[in-house]
This record gives C-alpha cells, structure tokens and sequence, in this order.
C-alpha cells in the first residue's frame, strides 16, 4: 500500500512555488495522499487552490498557537469553514509555550477550547500541536471532551507516559523526521511503544527534513525515510508501516476519500497558466 503523508504544508514556500515537482516527486516515491495543514483563518484560500490541482490532497482548518488575533469569532470561523469540501479535520491546534512571553497563556487556551468545541460540532477530528505545554494539553483535552472526537498529536517529541495518556484520550501519534535525528534516541523508544493501529507518519514539510536530506526543506516525498526509520525501530518490513500509516489515516480522518488508483499522477492544470 502506499504512504500517506499526514501532516504538510504544501502552500508553504518553497513547496508552493514548485507544487507541480513537489507533488510529482511525491508520487513518484510512493506517497499517494498528503494532508495539507492550516496555521491560520486565512491559509484556507491557498490549501483550497492546492487540493484543487490534485485529488490526492486533503486540508483542514485551523489557526496555531503561536498565531495571534481575536477569538471573538473563531469558533464560527472554525465551523464554517470546515464545511469546503475536503476540508477533513480542525487544526493545527493546541499549546505552544516555547516562544511565550510572559506568563499568559489565557489566548492560546482559549483557542485550543474554541477548537475543540467546533470539532465537537461538526464532528471532525483535531491535529493537535505541543510544545513545552504538556499538562496544559491534556488537561484542556480532558475538559473539553475531545475524546469524542479524537484526533493527532502531530510531530510527537513527548515521552512515553504522555503518549499513554493521549492514546487513552482516542487520539492517534504521528511521528515525523526528527525520529531519524541522530540525538533522538528517547522518541524512537517511545515510537517502539505505540500501538500498530495508532500510527501515522508526517513530514511537517518545509520543515524537519529527516536524515539524510537534513538541512534542507523538507517535501512530503521524504516520508518515506520516516517510515523506514519506524519499521527499523519496531523490526518489521517498510512495508508494513506504510500499510498501517495509511490505513490508520483514512480510519482517522473519515471525510478523506481516496484518490482513484490512477488519479495522482493526473495534476489539474494551473489555472493561473491557463
């Protein structure tokens, strides 16, 4: 079966700026759909462009932790927009206290509920992001119920222990290139951990390329180090991870149809060169 990429930004530049190659290359090594992930209100327009020039892609709606503005609306916002078609989950949401200044974390808890809430109502499940904000993340998730819905903790680096408690919340682990980091030993153990049906692999492209393309921007035909990295860690053949990956990823997000077999070769033509 092939890879799925679960998690992408391909209205990012540099991935944007050469999506045709981006996503040829992509097919070409085996990755048949890509979820392309939104930081903010406004990504919506550029992931609605990028799934229409190719069926393999998904999208989702959201707006980052670390992305400021109100959250009078945000709820109505979430709602709404995730009705466009092949919008098929809310986030990236969640806590990120890394780059926090000072000690209020009040607007990014506020959004990270607002989230979860519309999550709830259109019945859609969450990428979650979290950085130095463990106990905060699951805390909120507890309080407001997400396990209805369940969901992704994108781009793990937690330890063990927090990977039991989310999994024990409904929600999915999705591990990216850092696993194939030389000095990151602890997540490749706790990657050893998780259940086979929990699995998913990401490239969180442009960012995180893993070995051996360190350094440089990453694209979503890269997950296939990702997964050979997982199936080195847990002793059993590539194939078997991206068999799981995939079939783990369409189990998740249930609004992700798969691309006919001979559709993701079959680029939309650009309709700015038309």
């Amino acid at each position: 079966m092939p890879l799925v990429d679960s998690h992408c930004h391909l209205h990012f530049a540099p991935l944007l700026d050469d999506i045709e190659a981006v996503l040829r290359r992509a097919h070409e090594h085996g990755v048949s759909h890509m979820l392309c992930v939104s930081v903010s209100l406004s990504d919506i327009g550029p992931i609605q462009d990028v799934m229409r020039r190719n069926p393999s892609v998904f999208g989702s709606v959201g707006v980052h932790p670390n992305e400021a503005g109100s959250t009078d609306s945000l709820f109505d916002d979430l709602v709404r927009l995730s009705a466009h078609d092949g919008i098929v989950a809310l986030g990236e949401t969640g806590l990120d206290y890394y780059r926090l200044e000072g000690p209020d974390t009040t607007r990014q808890q506020q959004q990270f509920r607002q989230h979860i809430a519309a999550a709830r109502q259109v019945a859609k499940p969450l990428i979650i992001h979290t950085r130095e904000a463990a106990a905060d993340t699951l805390r909120i998730l507890r309080e407001e119920g997400a396990s209805d819905v369940g969901g992704v903790l994108h781009c793990f680096t937690e330890s063990a222990d927090f990977a039991r408690e989310v999994l024990d919340l409904n929600f999915f682990i999705s591990f990216s290139g850092i696993i194939t980091f030389k000095n990151a030993q602890a997540l490749r153990d706790v990657a050893r951990l998780v259940p086979e049906d929990r699995l998913l692999i990401e490239t969180d492209a442009p960012y995180l390329a893993p070995v051996p393309h360190r350094g440089r921007s990453n694209e979503p035909s890269y997950v296939s180090h990702v997964a050979q990295c997982l199936a080195d860690v847990r002793g059993v053949p590539p194939e078997r991870i991206a068999e799981a990956t995939a079939r783990n990823f369409f189990r998740l997000f249930k609004d992700a149809a798969p691309a006919e077999a001979s559709a993701p070769l079959a680029m939309a033509a650009d309709p700015r060169h038309a």
